[in-house]
């Protein structure tokens, strides 16, 4: 395999590419570094894999692909971490005001 074979790789179209061990490291350290976390599942589209996004307390929040609904259900109970599916519930508030606040402060 030739140095830059990876690179020359190609996904097929249409293809998803699916939740890492990286990415379950990235949810661990940001929700034990982080108070009040909450899970919102966001269901696979034809472009995304299932992901979570991660919210915490006063809205800063996280996105990163999961498995399944369950994976993320899994993840929660194992953490103590609530989980909801966005397409029942929505995002919170807090999180679309956190965001609000963010772009102010770029601009």
């Amino acid at each position: 395999m030739g140095l830059f074979s990876s690179l020359r790789r190609k996904r097929r179209s249409g293809t998803a590419r699916g939740a890492s061990g990286r990415d379950t490291r990235h949810l661990e350290e940001w929700a034990a570094a982080r108070r009040g976390v909450e899970a919102y599942v966001e269901p696979r589209t034809t472009v995304t894999e299932t992901t979570v996004v991660l919210v915490a307390h006063d809205g800063e929040w996280t996105r990163r692909r999961i498995g399944s609904l369950d994976a993320a259900q899994h993840f929660g109970r194992k953490r103590g971490i609530p989980v909801y599916e966005v397409a029942k519930v929505g995002y919170p508030k807090r999180m679309r005001e956190y965001t609000q606040r963010q772009k102010r402060a770029e601009g």
